[in-house]
């Protein structure tokens, strides 16, 4: 199997935290990232349906799933 075409996955736990220090680590997580890996994301800031929908807009990154679980926001992300 070739490990340069599997994507890495990442998790992100930002829950307690409120906007915008989620989309910080997010800023921070995807530099050490490379391109197509996968960043799942968890948050329990209602703001981050707004914010991270349009932090991959504007960054060309792929979101591919975003769910709400009770207070449990979770997003997954492909990098671009």
């Amino acid at each position: 199997m070739n490990d340069a075409a599997t994507p890495q996955g990442e998790t992100l736990d930002t829950r307690g935290l409120y906007c915008p220090e989620p989309i910080m680590l997010m800023h921070n997580k995807v530099r050490d990232m490379a391109t197509g890996d996968i960043l799942d994301v968890i948050a329990t800031d209602p703001a981050t349906t707004r914010d991270i929908p349009q932090f991959c807009h504007f960054l060309g990154h792929e979101l591919i799933e975003q769910t709400q679980e009770g207070v449990e926001y979770r997003y997954r992300i492909q990098l671009g």
